[in-house]
């Protein structure tokens, strides 16, 4: 009954799939343009609706059965030949609008894995929530379009309207496979522009987005989702970057599956790692001992270097594009833009929304960074030299908070260096890998006392130098290098632009080549202060150990984590770091051309920012520089993780600024 009566208020625009005025039957918003390139009547099934459906389809111009044809009916579990033969050319037909045959931004097999969840958040808010995949071609570096496809998941997070909670209790929509799930959704909700839709550029890399409800409140104010929804927004795209969390990701075991050579010599060197002797990061020391495997590693090491650098902010803002294209109807012979309405990038995420106004003509109309301004003026080795210095005002921080930790950190780096620990993933706890705990220094209000607290559980007795279990089983789950390989060996490349020049007029493009490793080595080549060794020793307080920052090290693929080492885990990290032929990720002029030319822009930018460094970043917003006309408010009162911490506000702020209601810059 529902699905006829969207027939009947359909029949003077001549066909379902596209109306003519500024309103859908369901309520959905959709252009005024008058422009109708195709024509899909809906197919009605059931036997008492077959007059109205042959009469509908005659109205917008699909063929008629035959009055001669024989009757079929529940008898014989079959339908009619000409309801059958138009089913099949609607289903082609929509399947085909996700196909975008010659786009760029081309998708295919768009599904609805799961049925729809639906979950109350108060103030009369009801939010459902759809499990998406389309298929995406792996490289786009081609005119031609890539055979090999990976999977991209994405969920949809909306509220419910009139008629959207009948229609998400159809058949079709709990029982129905996932390609008809997705093929109802498009008919639907007939979306011809993104205006009302805002999707979410995660941070890492190498994370999927958070899942509605359990990583990210829905409700008013408890989270920026929650508030996007209270902010004119319908519709919120939080899309598992490719190779994260549901979208084909990338984990040693997948590694191992699609590059078996690479791992073939893995034994031989855990053998070597148990005697002492370091892992090598090359096949070439196994040539003279099995040869043949030696150079069949070699080359699967070249084939997944070249896959690995698929995975990067140039891809993944067309893998948005895509998403996009996906939900919307075609736009026929339409060439007026239809852009998201918004896009959001935390973190990472705020590198890749640079490589969005950078690379895609037609980029979010509005343009929302937090935490997230690539430093694409300055070198990679002067953006982690600064940083260092970051890491260390950010511990003496921490230890003003906590001075009785500054013993306790000694004694825990002193035993490690002793004897390290077995982890219970396989691991190795070094001194070198605790000290990354500091990672989690830049985070929430609370990361102080949440290290304090792990810390503090590290012995089983105050005279007693065995690890307890608890603080082993701790610091094993809270890295997240294991399961998030992308990580490790993706990181520094987010600042390889067009493989970096030796100078900023020019020269050679160099590798990233462990930069934040390089920068350490060079501080304690002399008596530092970065020294853990030397200064786990002392028993001053007034030489606290530091613990590290946000940076990867060669050394984390020599046993410290148990899904980054072996030789091929090790090959690969040692490959990407010396790496220079990148291509580009940032265009300062297109970058201008697009805030010039209607894109609206604002971001949050941290002042202590442990993670993206605060120097480099004014240089990008700064009078002359590509994001100048980005509207942008810099506070301490936020560390990195703002928007987890107080969203609603932070995303409330910055869109404020960016159309114009709220007045910051001053």
């Amino acid at each position: 009954a529902y699905l006829f009566s969207i027939l009947c208020s359909s029949v003077s625009t001549r066909s379902f799939g596209f109306p003519s005025s500024s309103h859908s039957a369901t309520g959905t918003r959709v252009s005024r343009r008058q422009e109708t390139s195709q024509s899909f009547p809906l197919i009605i099934t059931s036997d008492s609706s077959t007059r109205a459906f042959r009469k509908l389809n005659s109205i917008s111009g699909g063929s008629t059965p035959s009055s001669e044809e024989p009757r079929t009916g529940w008898l014989h579990n079959s339908e009619p030949k000409w309801l059958i033969d138009q089913k099949q050319k609607q289903e082609e037909a929509m399947k085909s609008l996700n196909v975008g045959a010659g786009s760029r931004y081309a998708s295919s097999r768009h599904r609805i894995i799961n049925p729809p969840a639906f979950h109350a958040c108060g103030d009369s808010r009801v939010v459902f929530v759809t499990e998406h995949k389309i298929s995406v071609p792996l490289r786009r570096d081609s005119a031609n379009r890539d055979p090999e496809e990976i999977d991209l998941f994405f969920t949809i997070a909306e509220l419910m309207n009139d008629g959207d909670e009948d229609f998400f209790q159809t058949e079709v929509m709990m029982k129905g496979s996932a390609e008809d799930r997705a093929l109802a959704y498009t008919r639907h909700f007939m979306l011809q522009d993104m205006d009302d839709s805002i999707i979410y550029l995660q941070g890492g890399p190498g994370f999927g987005a958070p899942t509605p409800a359990c990583g990210i409140g829905l409700s008013s104010g408890s989270s920026w989702v929650g508030q996007a929804l209270s902010k004119g927004f319908k519709r919120v795209i939080l899309m598992d970057q490719r190779g994260t969390g549901r979208s084909t990701p990338i984990t040693k075991q997948t590694l191992q599956k699609r590059f078996p050579d690479l791992f073939a010599l893995d034994s031989y060197a855990s053998t070597r790692y148990a005697e002492g002797k370091d892992i090598p990061s090359s096949f070439e020391s196994f040539c003279e001992i099995e040869p043949d495997l030696a150079g069949n590693g070699a080359v699967a090491l070249e084939a997944a270097t070249e896959y690995m650098a698929n995975f990067r902010a140039d891809n993944i803002v067309v893998d948005a594009e895509a998403i996009r294209e996906a939900l919307l109807v075609p736009a026929g012979t339409s060439e007026t833009p239809r852009p998201w309405g918004a896009a959001l990038g935390q973190s990472f995420g705020g590198f890749c929304m640079m490589s969005y106004l950078s690379l895609i003509p037609q980029p979010p109309r509005v343009c929302l960074l937090t935490g997230g301004i690539a430093p694409m003026l300055t070198s990679v080795d002067k953006v982690y030299d600064s940083l260092w210095e970051k890491v260390k005002e950010r511990n003496l921080s921490y230890y003003d908070a906590y001075p009785g930790d500054i013993g306790l950190v000694k004694r825990i780096v002193r035993a490690l260096l002793a004897k390290p620990a077995n982890l219970p993933s396989g691991g190795a706890l070094t001194a070198r890998r605790f000290l990354q705990l500091g990672l989690s220094l830049g985070g929430s209000p609370s990361a102080f006392a949440s290290l304090h607290a792990t810390i503090s559980s590290a012995f089983i007795g105050e005279e007693d130098d065995d690890f307890s279990k608890a603080f082993l089983k701790g610091v094993d789950t809270s890295q997240p290098f294991d399961d998030h390989p992308i990580y490790f060996l993706l990181h520094e490349s987010i600042y390889a632009d067009a493989g970096m020049k030796r100078y900023l007029d020019g020269g050679d493009a160099i590798p990233t080549n462990w930069s934040a490793h390089r920068m350490f080595e060079n501080r304690i080549k002399t008596p530092s202060e970065f020294s853990y060794e030397l200064t786990a020793g002392l028993d001053s307080d007034s030489r606290p150990t530091l613990f590290f920052g946000e940076m990867v090290f060669p050394w984390m693929a020599d046993g410290d984590y148990a899904e980054l080492s072996g030789l091929g885990m090790k090959s690969l990290a040692h490959a990407l770091a010396k790496k220079s032929d990148w291509g580009g990720l940032y265009d300062s002029e297109k970058m201008r051309s697009a805030l010039a030319n209607g894109t609206k822009a604002a971001a949050a930018v941290y002042y202590d920012d442990l993670y993206v460094d605060f120097d480099s970043c004014m240089k990008v917003i700064g009078r002359g520089g590509p994001l100048e006309k980005c509207k942008v408010w810099v506070t301490n009162e936020y560390q990195h993780s703002g928007l987890r911490d107080n969203g609603s506000d932070i995303f409330s702020k910055i869109l404020g600024m960016a159309k114009g209601s709220v007045r910051t810059p001053s």
